[in-house]
């Protein structure tokens, strides 16, 4: 039913990279079912701001890792929050959308839900995982949620939450057969030679932790066979300049350094060391084997431990139910330790044949025409609310 309210207001909060690529993702959908008029406004990053987004704040302001991480960003990111509050409280928007970034949103989200502004948050928190009492918070705040997985419906719906299950717009847009040999053609790597990606994060804070541990790893590996080579995708110049010194400290690494396009550096690769996160799932789309690990500070990984309920924390392991590639955390995360493993998931062939099986059925699974799926139902969340008025 087309909407006749006009211009239509929608306001989105998106706060790392992983959200803009949601973001994006959703306002293109939204482009093709709203009125071109329509207004999009908020925090948001490149990808959201492509589709004529409005952001009144970088998005770069909300990324920040971690509980003793952001407590010295607290005070600008309250304010940040109290500003943009008084502004919608005042505009109304049609609907907010908070795009993951929970800790922002839901406070933000339950202000403007209690006002009468339609609320829905686009990826329900891991609940599933861990810090399962944010349902009582979800209950408050969220009219509407747009979930990516599709486990999570029956668990908010027992809480009285109204859900969309809408995939994952990673799965829409990596082919189920990814080009390898044109990727390597891409990045000037042999197309025949043996080539692993290394991605060591998007944050300053993870390349500050894990980087040099990552660089040990690749110098360990080029050791024990010295024909191997390695590709590393840097997210930012910026990022780029903090990775220097650790490439400037390993002179004789076979490492090309791209500069973003860290799907096309796993694409061309056999196998991958990544830190935990949402690339950990665009890994296992592109159906490679891989080693997950990460490092935070010793408090911030002893509360995250002490609120887990899974023995994992990677997507892959988690949408298996299962471990299906090891993870190294922590303190158990030296070079050693990363290299043995990263060298067993190159070479062990009876276990890259069990990963693609596993990853193609979870691929499958997770394409669901994100973009339209989730705008139809923001679509439906307006109309509702514009024929109770």
């Amino acid at each position: 039913m087309p909407l006749e309210t006009s211009p239509l207001r929608i306001a989105l909060v998106a706060g790392e990279p992983s959200g803009d690529l949601l973001g994006g993702a959703l306002l293109g959908g939204l482009a093709r079912r709203l009125p071109e008029e329509t207004r999009y406004y908020g925090i948001g990053g490149p990808r959201m701001i492509a589709h004529g987004f409005e952001a009144h704040w970088p998005m770069e302001k909300l990324t920040v890792r971690g509980y003793v991480e952001a407590l010295r960003h607290i005070p600008e990111i309250l304010g940040i929050r109290g500003e943009l509050k008084r502004q919608l409280l005042a505009e109304r928007p049609n609907a907010f959308i908070g795009v993951d970034a929970p800790d922002f949103n839901f406070g933000l989200e339950e202000a403007l839900r209690a006002a009468g502004i339609p609320t829905i948050h686009f990826v329900c928190p891991s609940i599933w995982a861990w810090r399962g009492g944010r349902i009582k918070k979800i209950v408050k705040a969220v009219d509407h949620m747009l979930c990516v997985f599709p486990f999570e419906i029956e668990l908010l719906e027992k809480a009285g939450v109204a859900a969309t299950y809408v995939g994952h717009p990673l799965a829409d847009d990596i082919p189920l057969e990814p080009d390898m040999a044109g990727a390597r053609r891409a990045l000037d790597l042999p197309e025949g030679g043996t080539v692993i990606a290394v991605l060591p994060g998007s944050r300053r804070s993870e390349i500050a932790l894990i980087g040099p541990t990552f660089f040990d790893t690749m110098a360990l590996i080029q050791q024990r066979e010295p024909g191997v080579r390695f590709v590393m995708p840097a997210a930012t110049p910026a990022l780029r300049a903090l990775l220097q010194p650790l490439v400037d400290a390993h002179p004789g690494l076979a490492l090309t350094l791209t500069d973003g396009d860290a799907q096309r550096a796993m694409t061309s690769a056999d196998a991958v060391l990544v830190k935990s996160g949402t690339v950990t799932l665009e890994a296992a789309l592109l159906k490679k084997p891989m080693v997950i690990s990460y490092k935070v500070p010793w408090l911030t990984g002893q509360i995250m431990r002490r609120q887990g309920y899974l023995p994992y924390v990677g997507l892959p392991n988690i949408l298996a139910g299962r471990f299906v590639v090891p993870e190294i955390l922590q303190h158990f995360a030296t070079p050693e330790a990363l290299a043995d493993a990263t060298l067993t998931q190159l070479h062990d062939e009876a276990n890259r044949r069990t990963l693609v099986d596993v990853f193609t059925q979870m691929h499958h699974t997770l394409r669901r025409n994100t973009a339209q799926s989730a705008a139809e139902a923001v679509e439906r969340v307006i109309d509702a609310r514009k024929l109770r008025r």
